[in-house]
């Protein structure tokens, strides 16, 4: 199934077909908008001229951090998160061979070994990681047992509440909405 994240059919094309670039776009999206988020692999990809995580770990930090400097930006901070990249980069050449998918394919895991192999890489905490789970299981066919409840409560099935359940520019919008519900209620509460 191709994911329609960003509205740029090459930075969906690559996130549908490269689970590292998948990875990496989930760990972008904090403090920008989800499609700016989804959209920094492929600007890696054509900036760095490749997309691999030996690539990524090995490269020259400076020259890397320049990268996401380089206009349209990656991300709204450049330098910090290119390093967050990076570091996600040599975790998983150092813990799973390069391989992104591994961390949901190695093994036939069940839903909570994958929240807890997310969990334990850079940059990815809980929420992030119950997050990434419910994009697995709702859109890219991870079906490890207990996927759902170990996602929750993102893995909800119907729910609208996260970059799991962007299949349209329609599910955007009740995503966004939800997102605006949320926030209001939290400011209400305090």
């Amino acid at each position: 199934m191709a994911l329609h994240l960003t509205d740029v059919p090459e930075a969906d094309a690559l996130l549908s077909e490269d689970p590292l670039a998948l990875l990496v776009g989930m760990l972008l999206d904090q403090q920008v908008a989800m499609e700016v988020a989804f959209q920094g692999p492929l600007k890696i990809k054509q900036r760095l001229g490749a997309f691999d995580a030996q690539g990524i770990a090995d490269a020259d930090p400076e020259a890397f951090a320049e990268l996401f400097t380089q206009s349209p930006a990656v991300h709204r901070f450049p330098g910090s998160m290119a390093g967050r990249v990076q570091t996600l980069a040599r975790a998983l050449v150092d813990d799973w061979g390069g391989d992104a998918a591994a961390l949901w394919t190695r093994d036939e895991p069940s839903g909570p070994e994958v929240l807890k192999r997310l969990k334990a890489l850079p940059g990815f905490g809980e929420q992030k990681a119950r997050i990434f789970l419910a994009l697995l299981g709702k859109q890219r066919g991870f079906a490890g047992e207990g996927w759902r409840e170990a996602s929750a409560p993102y893995g909800e099935e119907g729910a609208h509440r996260s970059v799991a359940d962007i299949v349209s520019p329609e599910t955007l919008a009740l995503v966004r909405e939800t997102k605006r519900a949320a926030k209001a209620a939290a400011k209400k509460s305090r």
